[in-house]
C-alpha cells in the first residue's frame, strides 16, 4: 500500500522555499526548464502540459498541486498506458540491492560489505563499514562517481521507499549507492564541517539521466530529501537554507533530462518541426570544476 509520506509536495517546497523549487525544474543544458516529453498531462490538462512545453512551477502547485507523483500512487490504468507507451519499468528495491552489492562486492573486494541478502529482502550490517588502510580509503569510496541510466526515480541512486510497493524504508536500512555514501560520512565525519564536506562530494559523485520530466522531477527529490534525511540524522538540527540551494543545485546538474539514443535533450516536434539543433546534454565535473559534454565521457 502506497504510503503518501514518501510523496514529496510540490506546494511544500514552494511554500518552503520557491528558489529551491525553480532549482529542481531547471535544465542545465538549455538554460530552460526541463520540459515534460509525454503527451500523457495534455491528455488530462491541455494548454499548457504539451510534450514539448517547459514544466513550470505554477503547473505543478495550487490546483495541480498533485499532479506530480511516485509511480507506484499512479491508477493501474496509467500505469499500463506508461509501460505500452514508454516502456516504463521500475525495478523492486531488492533487485536493486542485489545488484549495487555487486558493485560494491567489486570495489571492496568482499562481499556483504553493507547488507546480507534474504531472498527478496536483506539483513543490515550494523556494524561501522570497514575500509582497509591505503588507497581504499572511506574518502574514496565517497567519490567514486556512480551513473544510474535512465533512472526514473532514481531508485539504484536512493532508496527513500519501495518503488513497486510504495512502503517507506527506515533511513538505517537504505540500499542506494548515494544512501551508502551517506552512511558511510556519517560513520567517518569527526565534525560538522568535514560531514558537510564529504556529504557534499558524495551528491557531486552520483549521476543520472531519465527522458520523462515527470520522473526527472521525482529523481530530484528523492535525491534532495535523502541528503535531508542523513543530515538531520548526524546533525539533529533542521537544514539551513544556503546548505539547501546549494545541494539543490548539484541535483539539477546531476539528475539531468536526456535522450540516451542522441545524448541531447528529448527532440519533441513543435507544430511538426523537430528542433535539432538542441546542444549536447552537459554535466558537471565537480573536481575539476567545470561543465562537459557528457557524449565526451566514453570518448
Amino acid at each position: 500500500m502506497f504510503d503518501e509520506k514518501v510523496d514529496v509536495l510540490e506546494d511544500s517546497l514552494l511554500r518552503n522555499n520557491s528558489a529551491i523549487l525553480k532549482i529542481l525544474l531547471e535544465d542545465k543544458t538549455t538554460k530552460k526548464n526541463i520540459i515534460w516529453a509525454t503527451n500523457d498531462y495534455f491528455e488530462q490538462y491541455s494548454s499548457g502540459y504539451e510534450a514539448y512545453q517547459e514544466i513550470r512551477v505554477d503547473s505543478i502547485t495550487g490546483i495541480f498541486g498533485k499532479i506530480i507523483q511516485p509511480r507506484v500512487a499512479k491508477s493501474k490504468t496509467k500505469l499500463i498506458e506508461r509501460i505500452k507507451k514508454h516502456a516504463e519499468v521500475f525495478t523492486p528495491s531488492w533487485v536493486c540491492n542485489k545488484q549495487n552489492n555487486i558493485i560494491d562486492a567489486a570495489w571492496f573486494g568482499r562481499e556483504d560489505v553493507f547488507n546480507r541478502e534474504t531472498g527478496y529482502g536483506w539483513i543490515t550490517n550494523k556494524e561501522k563499514i570497514y575500509f582497509e588502510s591505503g588507497f581504499k580509503s572511506w574518502q574514496k569510496y565517497v567519490d567514486t562517481k556512480r551513473l544510474e541510466v535512465t533512472c526514473g526515480e532514481a531508485p539504484y541512486l536512493v532508496s527513500r521507499y519501495d518503488h513497486i510497493t510504495g512502503r517507506p524504508i527506515d533511513i538505517k536500512n537504505r540500499i542506494g549507492l548515494l544512501d551508502r555514501k551517506l552512511r558511510v560520512v556519517c560513520e567517518n565525519a569527526v565534525s560538522k564541517e568535514e560531514w558537510l564536506k564529504w556529504a557534499l562530494r558524495a551528491v557531486q559523485s552520483v549521476y543520472g539521466y531519465e527522458y520523462q520530466g515527470d520522473s526527472v522531477i521525482l529523481a530530484r527529490e528523492n535525491v534532495l530529501y535523502t541528503y535531508i534525511d542523513f543530515y538531520k540524522l548526524y546533525m539533529n538540527c533542521e537544514i539551513s537554507e544556503k546548505v539547501l540551494l546549494k545541494i539543490a543545485n548539484v541535483i539539477a546538474w546531476n539528475i539531468w533530462q536526456m535522450d540516451g539514443l542522441t545524448n541531447k535533450p528529448p527532440l519533441i516536434p513543435k507544430n511538426n518541426i523537430i528542433n535539432t539543433s538542441l546542444p549536447f546534454c552537459m554535466i558537471k565535473d565537480w573536481r575539476g570544476n567545470k561543465s562537459v559534454e557528457f557524449k565526451s565521457i566514453g570518448e
